[in-house]
């Protein structure tokens, strides 16, 4: 560990420590430090609670985005270890609960390893005399992933979903190697802007988002700025986009538009908005493939992205790319993708990701 700048815990806050997991020989580290790498999220070196975006950004936005702004989805850890064992202390200020889904996926950090995944960092349940189940959060909690031998391992940490987070520490052993982790083949980020389904809505646990599903497949970075409720086409967001650093856009959010008028009246203006700025940048418009809305609505909010789309070629945008929503299963697959009608389970989020995948990956190879 030769030159890697780090630090124990107690030198950063005495009063930050292992509680439930306490073994002599762990050591305890911020994730701010090198060389963890921090992927996803704003700033996340220097803005104390982790953000997606900028505060005064969000604070121009809706209020909405101004709440949701520090929910952590598509933030992930990264790093090389050969430690026999990973301890995940997260600080919380408060616990997100949702209705239809599991605090494994709102609140809760999954691992993967060398890609692939390894398991869940659950919430602590406690039941009580009758069998009645409390989560045992208070600011946060502890959780331990154990290997079963020693060997060098590729470590992706994701982070929650829904959840806001102060802080992530990691406990390892000691006389551990801690390395860089493996770079993405694609360093520039895709980006992903819409609703509580770009969000990850209702998958059981931060690695089965689409988004996070597609990262994993392609190998590539990516930026989650979906909002629950608050994905209205705001042209702050717009312009906050514009300045990120991007491969492909992914723009999905007329699920939070109140109705296909609304839609209308922000869709192709938000589109213009980014590609007057970024004239060369893929952009992938994705319909809502849900079924809580009537048929006529869905079929009325699918037409007006059509028309952002169609008039984008009709004024010689070769950059510009459409995926109907509503194909993406076939009529009999339909009742087993989704959580509530609306929100994609983990099924459903993979059935997204591979609908992507070809013209992402395609984009990506240009």
């Amino acid at each position: 560990m030769k030159g890697c700048n780090l630090m124990k815990l107690e030198e950063l806050d005495v009063n930050v420590k292992c509680e439930q997991f306490q073994r002599d020989d762990c050591k305890l580290y911020s994730v701010r430090e090198q060389p963890f790498s921090i992927h996803g999220l704003y700033q996340p070196l220097t803005q104390g609670t982790f953000r997606r975006m900028p505060l005064e950004v969000a604070n121009q936005c809706n209020p909405s985005v101004k709440g949701l702004h520090t929910m952590t989805s598509g933030g992930r850890v990264r790093f090389q270890t050969d430690s026999e064992y990973i301890v995940l202390k997260a600080i919380y200020p408060s616990l997100f609960l949702v209705d239809c889904m599991p605090l494994t996926g709102s609140s809760g950090f999954d691992i993967y390893v060398d890609g692939v995944f390894y398991r869940k960092f659950g919430i602590p349940v406690v039941y009580s005399e009758d069998g009645t189940p409390s989560y045992d959060i208070d600011g946060g909690y502890e959780a331990i992933a154990q290997f079963p031998d020693r060997k060098m391992r590729d470590i992706i940490i994701n982070f929650p979903l829904y959840n806001e987070v102060s802080d992530v520490y990691l406990g390892l052993q000691e006389s551990a190697k801690l390395e860089k982790g493996k770079d993405y083949t694609y360093q520039t980020p895709i980006v992903f802007y819409g609703s509580s389904i770009t969000t990850g809505g209702f998958a059981s646990r931060p690695g089965n988002s689409y988004p996070a599903i597609l990262s994993r497949e392609l190998d590539s970075e990516f930026i989650n700025l979906g909002f629950p409720g608050g994905a209205k086409g705001d042209l702050e967001i717009a312009k906050y986009i514009t300045t990120l650093p991007m491969s492909v856009l992914v723009y999905d959010y007329d699920a939070n538009a109140p109705n296909a008028e609304f839609l209308k009246e922000t869709h192709e203006k938000m589109f213009l908005a980014i590609r007057e700025k970024r004239p060369e940048l893929p952009i992938v418009m994705l319909s809502y493939p849900g079924l809580v809305y009537a048929k006529k609505d869905i079929e009325d909010r699918k037409a007006v992205i059509r028309a952002t789309y169609e008039n984008a070629k009709a004024r010689g945008d070769r950059n510009v790319y459409f995926i109907d929503g509503q194909e993406i299963l076939s009529a009999n697959e339909r009742d087993v993708f989704f959580t509530d009608g609306n929100h994609p389970n983990d099924y459903g989020f993979l059935c997204m990701a591979k609908a992507l995948y070809p013209l992402l990956k395609e984009l990506l190879e240009q």
